[in-house]
C-alpha cells in the first residue's frame, strides 16, 4: 500500500442527477464523512452504555478558488434532482474513488487581502458507494 500526496486529487460531478460527472476546476480541496449512526440501546443492569449501529450519515465539502470561467458549483446547488459527485483522493490510483448522488449548497467567500474562494457542503441523497 502507498501514501499519496493531495495534490493530485480530483472532483468530478454533474450539474444534475442524470447528467455526466465532469472534472470542476479550481478545487483545491474535499472532505468526506461517513459516520454512522449509533443508538442508545442501555438497559437496567447493564456495565456500560451499550449501542447499535444504525445508517451512515454521509456528508462532506468541496473548496477552493473562484474561476470566471466556471459555475460549476453554483450550478450544481441548482439542481432540482440532486447531482453525481465523485471524490478521488488521488489520480494515481484512478480505480479508488467515494461516489454517489448528492445535495450540494455553494458559497462565495471574497477577501480584500486574500483570494476569491468557493465551497459546497454536501450531504448523500442516495446510497454512496467506494471503488
Amino acid at each position: 500500500m502507498a501514501r499519496y500526496a493531495g495534490f493530485k486529487g480530483a472532483v468530478y460531478g454533474s450539474t444534475t442527477g442524470s447528467g455526466t460527472a465532469v472534472f470542476i476546476a479550481s478545487l483545491s480541496k474535499f472532505s468526506l464523512s461517513m459516520t454512522t449512526g449509533k443508538q442508545d440501546v442501555t438497559a437496567f443492569q447493564d456495565p456500560n452504555l451499550v449501542y447499535v449501529q444504525t445508517l451512515r450519515d454521509i456528508k462532506g465539502s468541496v473548496s477552493g478558488f473562484w474561476d470566471s470561467a466556471s459555475d460549476a458549483l453554483f450550478d450544481m446547488s441548482e439542481s432540482t434532482d440532486g447531482v453525481k459527485l465523485y471524490l478521488y483522493p488521488s489520480t494515481l490510483v484512478p480505480t479508488q474513488y467515494f461516489y454517489g448522488p448528492a445535495w450540494l449548497d455553494a458559497s462565495i467567500d471574497v477577501d480584500a487581502k486574500g483570494t476569491c474562494n468557493v465551497s459546497g457542503d454536501f450531504v448523500a441523497a442516495g446510497a454512496w458507494g467506494r471503488q
